[in-house]
């Protein structure tokens, strides 16, 4: 008798690290129904409370991140930091062996990897997914003996080793490829008016305070344009400094610490401000936005620099550094509205980007690596025979 399929996937922090392993799961849920899954993530983050939403199982280990930083604080905890990862450790090993999985899938971030790690000394087969150009310091180290490295962009040799490497791009929820026919839907859901211009302003899961300042700024000619109505996203931590800012007291702005429907969010918006993370872009593409990146400069070798740059030569997104963000942010966001033939444009050279069918490409990666660990089974029991 065959293995019960159990699929174990770690990854959060962050949704850039999150909604790909749930874009992951769905897609498995889709090719096997009879599978049996459990995410592992870090108690504490905004994982433990996304995962059980999307309806998947999970299960949280304390564990926390280098702390780059050279305050007090960081000092702090990264001095407990062998404790954690020691704890972490430990609780992994108890999560591995009680559920048993046939294969564990990480999408980055820390709480992937203990559980990735773990499931690799318990003979476990893994899969790991880098979603950006630069791979984090986890993913490198699993890949070492992870049996798949899925990843987004060419040239990831110079970090994983080529003959494990499939190029698959980056997951997207499902419901993001079907946004091109929910705009009445979207436009009714965030309370927007159809004969307004809508402008979408994304500082990812946490918020982005560059952002969140440009628009602060920007009341007095966002009052100017009653015709333009806007949905800003600035993130839980950032909630309380902005709203009651200028800017947000306006009729036609909307603060908002998260967005619940991101794909709704992308139908009613006729253009998007957003960072230049690697799932922000896959999602701009696979929804086809007209874009302004600012990308973020606290990034490992400002690889979102990199990723807004791409697009810009390809005339698919406009990029706006982040110390230019306070001064020309908002100017070109309301010349871009005002600008419908540009907007098609960026709209077309953007698609070109999108890999709508890779969250199903993982999935059949990590089924192939199942297959492969039963195949050998079967064969060394006969052997034994």
């Amino acid at each position: 008798m065959s293995k019960p399929l159990r699929i174990l996937i770690s990854g959060g922090g962050t949704g850039g690290h999150i909604f790909p392993a749930i874009a992951i799961a769905d897609a498995l849920r889709r090719l096997r129904p009879d599978a049996e899954f459990l995410f592992v993530g870090a108690n504490g983050r905004m994982e433990m409370e996304r995962v059980p939403r999307a309806g998947y199982r999970i299960v949280g280990i304390d564990i926390a991140g280098l702390q780059r930083g050279f305050s007090w604080n960081s000092l702090r905890q990264n001095f407990s930091l062998p404790w954690k990862l020691w704890r972490s450790w430990r609780m992994a090993q108890r999560i591995v062996r009680d559920f048993g999985p046939s294969v564990a899938i990480g999408t980055g971030g820390y709480a992937s990897w203990a559980a990735l790690r773990v499931s690799q000394r318990m003979g476990v087969p893994t899969l790991i997914h880098e979603a950006n150009s630069y791979a984090g310091l986890a993913n490198r180290q699993l890949a070492r003996r992870a049996q798949r490295v899925c990843v987004a962009y060419e040239g990831m040799e110079r970090y994983f080793p080529a003959e494990r490497i499939a190029l698959t791009g980056n997951p997207v929820r499902a419901e993001l490829l079907e946004a091109a026919t929910k705009r009445a839907e979207g436009l009714a859901f965030y309370g927007l008016e159809a004969s307004r211009k809508t402008l979408a302003v994304m500082g990812g899961s946490l918020g982005a305070r560059t952002l969140n300042e440009a628009m602060a700024q920007g009341a007095e000619p966002l009052a100017q344009r009653p015709d333009i109505q806007v949905l800003w996203q600035c993130g839980r931590a950032y909630e309380q400094a902005y709203r009651n800012s200028a800017t947000a007291q306006l009729p036609h702005v909307q603060l908002r610490p998260f967005i619940e429907r991101m794909d709704l969010l992308y139908a009613a918006a006729d253009v998007v401000i957003a960072r230049a993370g690697a799932l922000t872009i896959s999602e701009l593409a696979a929804t086809a936005k007209a874009a302004i990146l600012v990308p973020s400069p606290n990034v490992a070798e400002d690889h979102q620099t990199r990723n807004a740059q791409a697009l810009a030569t390809r005339k698919a997104a406009l990029l706006v550094p982040d110390a230019e963000a306070a001064r020309r942010l908002l100017p070109e966001a309301l010349a871009l509205l005002d600008d419908p033939q540009r907007q098609a444009g960026l709209c077309d050279n953007i698609q070109h980007f999108a890999r709508p069918n890779a969250a199903e490409a993982i999935a059949r990666e990590a089924l192939y690596l199942c297959e492969q660990t039963q195949e050998a089974l079967t064969h060394n029991s006969l052997r034994a025979l």
